[in-house]
């Protein structure tokens, strides 16, 4: 004979079911970790010439090489850290 399924055992799987993979921590590092990575590819905008037989050094200054680069870095970190984030279980 064929199992009967209980209203019980189907109300339990729907539960089940509900349950989201990320948490709200999880959206909001995700949140952070893009803002890190615009804020890294504007702070590498820039500092070229218009003129191209005209070397402009500022290209090669903090801001460009180092910070943004940082910034870059830190911004995929953080992005790895909200897909592994476990949040506090109730």
């Amino acid at each position: 004979m064929a199992k009967e399924i209980t209203k019980k055992e189907t109300t339990e799987k729907t539960d089940e079911q509900k349950v989201m993979p990320f948490g709200k921590q999880n959206y909001i590092l995700v949140l952070i970790g893009i803002a890190l990575l615009a804020l890294g590819f504007i702070l590498m905008l820039g500092g070229g010439s218009n003129d191209p037989d005209v070397f402009n050094e500022k290209m090669f200054d903090f801001r460009h090489i180092t910070l943004s680069t940082i910034l870059i870095l830190a911004g995929f970190v953080v992005e790895i850290v909200a897909i592994f984030w476990k949040g506090k279980k109730k």
